[in-house]
């Protein structure tokens, strides 16, 4: 289906700006699933804490890594958004229902998703043609 939709063009500044908050959104996934997938002491604790199965630590960390190569391809990268939105929301709530601290701990996929949605938004020209930030209103 074709869109008329005009792809902005950005400043190379605002790409790389994209591309380097993308690849801390990249870094954080990668390291999340590897170390879900190794079974790593910590991480499998940290787990156990949360209340979830230890049988469900590795499935976890797939559909991370899964995450991470869907928003590290450019044709993707939206789809990869949103579905570690959705992975973000789950540990949100879990964090939540444990009433672990709110700036630290709760917050911390809030601050990955808006590195992550950033980053795609500045790297991005359909995403902006989408959902455009207008400096005059009556524009």
């Amino acid at each position: 289906m074709p869109t008329d939709l005009q792809t902005p063009s950005g400043s190379k500044a605002m790409l790389w700006t994209g591309r380097t908050m993308s690849g801390l959104v990249l870094l954080f996934l990668f390291m999340d699933g590897a170390t879900k997938l190794m079974m790593i002491q910590p991480v499998v604790n940290a787990t156990a804490q949360i209340g979830y199965p230890l049988d469900l630590v590795r499935p976890i960390g797939i559909i991370a890594l899964v995450c991470a190569v869907l928003y590290a391809v450019p044709r993707t990268a939206v789809l990869g958004a949103i579905l570690t939105t959705g992975l973000l929301g789950g540990a949100i709530a879990s964090k939540m229902r444990l009433e672990e601290p709110l700036f630290s701990q709760v917050l911390f996929g809030v601050y990955i998703g808006v590195l992550a949605w950033g980053g795609l938004y500045l790297r991005d020209g359909r995403l902006r043609a989408l959902f455009p930030v207008r400096r005059d209103p009556t524009a």
